[in-house]
């Protein structure tokens, strides 16, 4: 993502501040951005050829011709190839394949579970079967994994029946778009709208979103907590952000202590309180109902279940290690948990030994043990490591405004416009800060 550094020159003179770093147009190195598209379009083909699921191989279809035609765009189209690219690639990596899989009913097993646990929590008020239910049940699928406030993207197919909009996907999708961009607006990244629209179009998010997509609502989450610590530290909102997120997924849950580490180090135990009392609130309140009314069945689906202790195994398998000495026997799944809590507690000296000081130092130590933790957990796969992806492709994008902002305003060398001036405001690009795609 660093190399798709691209230069701008903002049309300052005619554009206020606040709307200049969301929209303004861009000067890019055509190349570069025409060499990026052709990588997504190599991924997706890859996924085309060499998947077994036929709905990834779709995906990969639709994705790969899209992406190859956006690499095509940047290159024939020296004036406005770059947005005709962005769309291009939305449309045909994310848009089609998600509204076509919605239309047609195709999903991964997930979003099944989302809907069915917003149907109990609509008409049964727990989004969950009891143990003694799940006892009788043999399909993995009968598990709900997720925390509470998961089930609340499949509320609307739960009001109001089978549908594209009604659909979960379409919901972690707008999730994603509003999250991300503001968590990018809050860290001061530049050109807001493009970077969000092109990181939601990129193999990372658009290949998990257009066939599950249960992750990508909370890594926006875990983005935007980070950010609203960062430039204007906001603990409270941050709070909010990170505890939602925590309650919606055990995934979200390592950004807590690290969040708070850095606070702690960073600002001092007072603002740290703050973080963490906001926190923990937030997601008692979404948790603490259903873990007092029905906590058998918290316990069975979200612990038992993810950890390999239930009766049924997780269907979640990719040959990652943790899964593979787990799958050895009873020691086998012994040894892969107590490496994942070894993990955890290394993970625990270094945040003490070597504290993280700012926020892009906290995000890599939680790059570092997301990433941990999903190569050794006993029940994993490859999609959850869209958190550390993205992870890096926010801080890396919100970095760029910061390393530009000494630049200069000359233009590097083979950059071409890729960008057009806004509709009514007579602005020509001239010479002005410098930033990233927008």
């Amino acid at each position: 993502m660093a190399m798709l550094s691209l230069r701008v020159a903002l049309a300052e003179r005619n554009l206020p501040g606040r709307w200049a770093r969301w929209v303004t147009p861009v000067t890019v190195p055509r190349r570069w951005c025409a060499a990026v598209f052709a990588a997504c379009a190599i991924f997706a083909t890859g996924v085309a050829l060499f998947s077994s699921n036929g709905l990834h191989r779709r995906w990969g279809v639709i994705a790969a011709c899209a992406y190859l035609a956006a690499a095509v765009a940047v290159l024939a189209w020296r004036s406005h190839g770059v947005d005709l690219a962005l769309l291009l690639s939305v449309g045909g990596a994310l848009v089609a394949p998600l509204f076509w899989n919605a239309a047609t009913g195709r999903r991964q097993p997930e979003v099944t579970v989302i809907q069915r646990s917003a149907g109990q929590l609509v008409h049964h008020h727990s989004p969950y079967q009891s143990a003694a239910a799940l006892a009788a049940i043999h399909n993995p699928n009968a598990y709900n994994p997720y925390l509470p406030v998961m089930s609340l993207f499949g509320v609307p197919r739960a009001l109001f029946g089978p549908g594209m909009a009604t659909d979960p996907r379409v919901w972690f999708g707008l999730a994603f778009l509003i999250f991300f961009g503001l968590a990018l607006a809050a860290a001061g990244a530049r050109h807001v709208v493009r970077w969000t629209l092109f990181v939601a179009a990129s193999p990372v998010i658009a290949f998990e979103l257009a066939v599950g997509g249960t992750d990508v609502p909370i890594l926006a989450l875990m983005c935007l907590g980070l950010a609203l610590l960062w430039r204007r530290p906001r603990y409270i909102l941050a709070g909010l952000a990170i505890g939602v997120a925590a309650a919606a997924k055990a995934t979200a849950w390592p950004t807590v202590v690290v969040a708070a580490v850095l606070i702690g180090v960073r600002d001092g135990r007072g603002p740290m309180l703050r973080f963490l009392g906001v926190t923990i609130a937030a997601c008692a309140a979404l948790i603490g109902p259903v873990a007092i009314l029905w906590p058998s069945a918290l316990v069975a689906n979200t612990i038992m279940f993810p950890l390999g202790l239930a009766d049924i195994k997780s269907a979640a398998a990719s040959p990652l290690p943790g899964h593979a000495i787990a799958q050895t026997g009873h020691a086998g799944h012994v040894i892969a948990i107590a490496l994942l809590v070894l993990a955890g507690v290394a993970i625990a000296v270094s945040m003490v030994v070597r504290p993280p000081r700012d926020v892009p130092s906290a995000t890599w130590r939680l790059v570092i043990g997301l990433t941990l933790m999903f190569l050794l957990a006993p029940a994993t796969r490859f999609g959850y490591f869209i958190y550390p992806g993205a992870l890096v492709i926010w801080l890396e994008v919100s970095l760029l405004a910061e390393r530009q902002s000494g630049a200069g305003s000359a233009e590097p060398e083979g950059a071409e416009p890729a960008g057009r001036v806004m509709a009514g405001s007579g602005a020509r690009p001239g010479p002005g800060p410098m930033s990233g795609l927008g």
